[in-house]
């Protein structure tokens, strides 16, 4: 018959695997949103780089066949992401609704230039890849001058790497904090059992095979701890999903993936090395101070 005391130590034990195992999932939680932060202010980031528009400006001589060669060229560079071909009459039209009224009926000719408009990828998004893009452009007989604003795009790329050095930097804190409150949890669950250590240690059990146990439970809490935070992401994901679809997307899917796997990772590596160093410190304690 169970006594008393016996359920009381039951019920001791399970509120403490709890506490432990909620204390992970909300660590870990943390970590992944943090993670989510930083994936979408890199796809912020490159989608900004990726709409800096450089106009190629073609001369009045070029011919249709020229142009649609040159096009092409430009479509199967590696560093462009997309080209469109504006004629005079397409600029016009643009400056006239921008200007809102019809500036080629004031002057009697149109003084606009057909152009080429690309869009660079992320990588080459910058100042040094565009002036030796535009020194190349500048050799072809059709291109009479190439527009940019070197200024701005090199401007967007500092704000752009000073917030990825802070986003980084807060990161790396996030997860030196993650890691001790994993490591402070689990010691603490141990801690709990540290009069069973001696005991076991007391009647010849090895070091492994006391240690074993506390390992097991460590990862199954760190793993458990996992699945709920990667289910709460995952309803974080679903909520903003439904108000933002224009951001988050399904297509995201590998990123997703690439996240929660870090999640379980880091889980399983550290609740494995906290359980595994915590026991190791009792079994190393003397009989006088475990009782402290």
């Amino acid at each position: 018959m169970i006594t008393q005391e016996e359920k009381y130590q039951r019920r001791r034990l399970r509120n403490s695997y709890i506490t432990s195992v909620i204390s992970i999932a909300l660590v870990l939680f943390l970590l992944g949103i943090q993670g989510l932060i930083l994936i979408y202010a890199n796809k912020l980031s490159r989608y900004v780089r990726e709409n800096i528009e450089v106009a190629i400006v073609l001369k009045d001589s070029a011919k249709d066949a020229d142009i649609a060669r040159l096009q092409k060229q430009l479509d199967f560079s590696p560093a462009v992401k997309s080209t469109t071909f504006v004629s005079k009459d397409q600029a016009a039209a643009e400056l006239t609704e921008g200007l809102g009224e019809d500036f080629v009926d004031f002057l009697g000719y149109n003084p606009l230039s057909a152009e080429i408009r690309l869009r660079l990828k992320a990588e080459y998004a910058n100042t040094d890849s565009l002036a030796v893009l535009e020194h190349e452009l500048l050799q072809i007989n059709e291109v009479q001058k190439v527009d940019y604003l070197p200024n701005l795009v090199q401007k967007i790329n500092d704000n752009i790497r000073k917030i990825s050095t802070a986003l980084m930097s807060v990161s790396i804190i996030i997860l030196l904090i993650a890691i001790a409150l994993i490591n402070n949890t689990i010691r603490l669950a141990v801690y709990s059992k540290r009069l069973l250590i001696k005991s076991m240690q007391l009647v010849g059990a090895t070091q492994g095979f006391i240690r074993k146990p506390f390992i097991r439970r460590g990862v199954l809490q760190g793993l458990i701890g996992a699945f709920i935070a990667c289910f709460l992401i995952g309803f974080v994901l679903y909520y903003l999903q439904a108000r933002m679809p224009d951001i988050i997307t399904i297509k995201d899917i590998d990123w997703f993936l690439l996240l929660f796997s870090g999640i379980f990772s880091i889980a399983i590596i550290f609740t494995w090395l906290s359980s595994y160093f915590a026991v190791r410190r009792f079994l190393k304690m003397s009989n006088d101070l475990i009782h402290y």
